[in-house]
């Protein structure tokens, strides 16, 4: 399989490269302060196109290859994920739902404002009875005349806050354990909507997740996205595809520690000689650079099979858990590293190890992604 990246790709991964590094790095202490990210930072990832990369081009998107997608989150990986994670909130599970089995109605009236960043999106599964039991779902949407009314809870749910469109999926049959869910398509101003809890997090700064109260809230039919009943569908594809690029923010993040490890280790003197001189310190980088590479792989192609339109579950599955398991890694030797410093509050690797946590339980836990990758060896 050949992973060799364009001159457009490279240009691409350059170009937020530098503007993760130069723009939004030096704010993180401001950020991580206010738990808040400047409007200003935001208009510049506009102007970047960064809003609309997984959005056609006909609605103002740049419509990237899974390659260059995957590109695009290794770089924000580089700093905060709170900033990265708005745009994984958005362009990815945010949004794939609406550009794949919306109607052009739909597209119409919501794309061009999220291509722009305007208007940003979330993905609503998780309740408090539901989290890696998706099918546990209870929260309910009835039809009545031309809008359903729905009635639950969701929390945890990632850039919320600031969403102005909710892909939620709720249950249109109540059988216990039915797969017959939709997904529902809502705006924060519908009747019967609210935000409850915004939760403080130990990492991801910048990027609030928050619990939603739907009470008799009124969504018009023409909201409903796609076939009623087939929402389950929609919900785990959604997820799965959004798995490569939570694998490719841990890359740049290990990327980005492994720069700062090196330096420091070649900087930092002990017993007479920069610690880099000795064997532990070789054998502890050497371990951080296998897994990083391996995760880069493991992430590019799962990537470049969802461009080929061959990629599986498992696939995107080993992707994940790898890089995810990899940057806990990484983010505790790097840590190790710098000994005391890095325990300080203000260390960037701090900040890494804080926001490396929450990878191996959103779109779908470790122990989720071995069940899926155990089940798809036993089919074959």
């Amino acid at each position: 399989m050949d992973f060799e990246l364009s001159v457009e790709q490279r240009a691409l991964a350059d170009s937020v490269k530098a503007f993760i590094d130069e723009r939004v790095d030096p704010r993180m202490p401001e950020i991580e302060r206010t738990n808040a990210i400047p409007p200003e930072l935001l208009k510049e990832a506009s102007d970047l196109g960064l809003f609309g990369i997984s959005i056609p081009e006909e609605y103002g998107g740049s419509n990237l290859s899974r390659l260059s997608r995957v590109l695009v989150h290794q770089m924000l990986g580089r700093s905060g994920f709170g900033f990265a994670g708005i745009f994984a909130a958005h362009g990815g599970i945010g949004s794939e739902a609406l550009v794949t089995i919306g109607t052009p109605e739909q597209k119409q009236r919501y794309l061009p404002r999220m291509a722009t960043g305007e208007l940003r999106g979330c993905f609503a599964l998780t309740e408090p009875g539901a989290g890696s039991d998706a099918g546990g779902i209870t929260t309910t949407a009835v039809k009545k005349g031309d809008r359903y009314i729905l009635n639950g809870v969701k929390h945890y749910i990632s850039g919320s806050t600031h969403a102005g469109l909710l892909t939620v999926v709720a249950r249109t049959n109540t059988a216990p354990r039915s797969k017959e869910m939709s997904v529902f398509l809502v705006e924060p101003s519908f009747k019967g909507f609210r935000i409850g809890t915004v939760y403080d997090t130990m990492g991801c700064k910048g990027h609030p997740i928050a619990e939603l109260l739907f009470e008799d809230c009124e969504v018009p039919e023409e909201n409903r996205l796609g076939p009623e009943g087939k929402g389950w569908l929609a919900a785990t594809k959604t997820l799965m595809e959004g798995r490569p690029v939570v694998a490719a923010r841990c890359v740049g993040a290990c990327e980005r520690l492994l720069e700062i490890s090196t330096d420091y280790a070649k900087t930092r003197k002990q017993f007479g000689q920069a610690i880099g001189e000795f064997q532990g310190i070789h054998f502890m980088l050497a371990d951080m650079a296998t897994r990083t590479e391996a995760s880069r792989l493991l992430t590019y192609r799962a990537a470049v099979l969802a461009d080929e339109g061959r990629v599986t579950s498992q696939d995107t599955s080993m992707a994940k858990l790898f890089a995810s398991e990899t940057l806990a890694f990484v983010a505790d030797s790097a840590l190790q590293i710098q000994g005391g410093s890095g325990y300080i509050t203000d260390n960037p690797v701090g900040r890494f190890y804080r926001d490396a946590r929450i990878t191996r339980i959103y779109e779908g836990t470790s122990e989720i992604q071995r069940g899926i990758i155990g089940r798809s060896m036993l089919r074959n």
